[in-house]
């Protein structure tokens, strides 16, 4: 305002022709401002490197799209999109961070069901899962399995739970407040099958502890599992798509062995603080678009068994109010974390 000021009295000052030359040396000076203001205002972003944070371990079905999508954003925009895994409370810690973060786009999350429909819903003093966040697009995602250690004398579900009800039972997952607990607590209250919950920090972690014989079954994502389950060293017993996976023809789903219920997807997506610029969103909404339709991306979705959306940014929000809707009823239903 300073350097405004004193221009415009160098303006008034100066002597000129005549008043019409006057005024115009003013248009053209206060033009000359207007033009330095909204440069400063409305830069071409992005400028610099772009954080993306995954609020989960390295290894599982966020970690892997938020490098699908890092790579695919720093080849079409130019700049270096870096992934930090910043893992703990179901998604919340990282996803809380990026919501205080300063809204110009250099700091985004792979959100999803976990972190900003499960958690929120459980812990609502945290953050608002709409109010505190600018959902950028939508990823995909793939169903829960419930997988056991391959060594156990268990064949099927049925033979799960008799199992469960004989023997005390663990059962692990990515972390208190992702979709595989809660599938997995809400299977618990169906089934009246009684068996402890062990938190990991990351599906893959637990997948790990599975094979290792430290827990008997896990409830995660099928894309963090299918690998092992394909070599042999988990055994797949039901999942909760709404029709059995053309990978996985052998594993039946829950709803056709009795839980009807138990039919979701654990979505993940794109996500930044609130308030971001519209031209940022809408920029970064095409470009993950334009990421997840290639022939690439749909090739890896397939392997990992996982749906994409193309969705625009204001059906994505719409989306996350659906699931806030849809998953509340159940989680109160749940048992809380001892």
């Amino acid at each position: 305002m300073k350097r405004f000021s004193l221009s415009l009295g160098f303006v008034r000052q100066t002597a000129l022709p005549s008043a019409v030359g006057a005024w115009r040396a003013g248009v053209c000076l206060l033009a000359a401002l207007g033009a330095v203001t909204a440069s400063a205002q409305d830069p071409t972003w992005p400028q610099r490197p772009v954080k993306i944070i995954v609020p989960y371990a390295a290894g599982g079905s966020s970690d892997s799209l938020g490098r699908l999508i890092s790579v695919g954003l720093t080849e079409s925009l130019k700049q270096p999109f870096v992934i930090e895994n910043k893992g703990g409370a179901g998604g919340m810690i990282g996803s809380q961070q990026v919501s205080k973060s300063a809204p110009d786009g250099y700091n985004l999350v792979i959100s999803g069901v976990a972190s900003h429909v499960i958690g929120p819903s459980e812990n609502p003093k945290t953050y608002d899962p709409i109010k505190d966040f600018t959902h950028i697009a939508m990823l995909g995602g793939p169903p829960i399995v419930l997988a056991i250690n391959a060594q156990l004398p268990i064949t099927d579900l049925k033979g799960f739970m008799a199992y469960a009800k004989a023997n005390p039972v663990s059962w692990g997952s990515p972390g208190k407040g992702t979709h595989g607990y809660l599938i997995g607590e809400a299977f618990e209250v169906m089934s009246k099958t009684p068996m402890q919950h062990v938190a990991y920090k990351g599906g893959s972690p637990a997948v790990a502890d599975t094979i290792a014989g430290h827990i008997p079954a896990l409830f995660t994502t099928l894309s963090t599992a299918s690998a092992q389950i394909q070599a042999g060293k988990l055994r797949a017993l039901a999942i909760t798509s709404s029709k059995r996976m053309p990978e996985f023809p052998n594993v039946p789903t829950f709803a056709e062995q009795g839980y009807p219920k138990l039919v979701a997807l654990t979505w993940f997506s794109l996500s930044g603080p609130p308030g971001m610029p519209a031209p940022v969103v809408d920029k970064l909404n095409k470009e993950v678009r334009k990421i997840m339709q290639s022939q690439a991306a749909k090739d890896m979705l397939a392997k990992s068994s996982m749906e994409t959306f193309d969705w625009d940014s204001a059906r994505f929000t719409q989306y996350v109010g659906e699931e806030l809707k849809q998953w509340a009823p159940m989680i109160k239903t749940v048992k809380p974390e001892n």
